[in-house]
């Protein structure tokens, strides 16, 4: 099947990483296809849809994120978008030669003692990393695929409380925008993010005003608090 090197499909684009990336100019030439053109539970859609623009990359975003809450009180729902759904794009994929490219998280690591390599042991610990790791197993069945591990949030940071208590790699999306084109081309896993650092350090340097506070009271004693990841792989592609 030919592919058109420039053309990467998108999955998910409506969401707030896609609307960032619809304002990037690069070489390629982006596709957003909506639900009713492609719906990643429904394998004719995704066949019919991906062998009429013939992209050479896809990256898949689509699925179910937040609230978190959700994974918890429709787990279907959370099975169906997170897992079976990336499983039916990845054997399209395969099947037309496609190069996936998948957003996953960070929260798959154990999130007890940080700065988690890529080929680190994996633990997830809600219902939501759980059924990312799900959609990881289908992905890293195909050989020609990327998994990035992702830790970003909006811009400007969103709440008024930081917790100063759990470790993390937050990165803006804008920033994330600016290299993903550097690393379709890779292969394997990647561990996305900024520095390591509490949620509140990397909030206040936007907001000097923000508050403390603590996760622990939040999501209870035993809940691992430091998923930070070891980003030192990225650093030497984006650099």
């Amino acid at each position: 099947m030919f592919l058109y090197k420039n053309k990467i499909v998108i999955t998910g684009g409506s969401g707030r990483f896609g609307y960032k990336l619809k304002k990037v100019k690069n070489k390629y030439k982006l596709l957003f296809p909506n639900k009713r053109e492609l719906n990643i539970l429904n394998l004719k859609t995704i066949k019919k849809y991906l062998k009429s623009q013939k992209p050479k990359y896809l990256i898949h975003m689509a699925g179910l994120s937040r609230p978190m809450i959700l994974h918890e009180k429709k787990i279907n729902k959370s099975i169906d978008l997170n897992i079976i759904g990336t499983a039916n794009v990845t054997k399209v994929c395969y099947e037309l030669g496609i190069k996936l490219i998948y957003f996953s998280t960070s929260a798959v690591y154990p999130g007890t003692k940080g700065n988690y390599k890529e080929n680190d042991p994996l633990l997830p610990s809600n219902n939501y990393s759980r059924s990312k790791l799900g959609g990881e197993c289908c992905v890293q069945m195909y050989n020609n695929s990327l998994i990035l591990r992702v830790c970003m949030t909006e811009k400007p940071f969103l709440h008024k409380k930081a917790f100063c208590d759990f470790k993390t790699n937050f990165i803006f999306h804008e920033e994330v925008v600016n290299f993903i084109f550097k690393l379709i081309n890779k292969k394997g896993v990647i561990n996305v993010g900024g520095q390591s650092q509490t949620v509140y350090n990397f909030a206040k340097k936007y907001n000097p005003k923000i508050k403390k506070t603590f996760a622990k009271y939040f999501m209870g004693a035993k809940y691992p608090l430091n998923p930070s990841m070891n980003i030192k792989k990225l650093n030497k592609i984006i650099k």
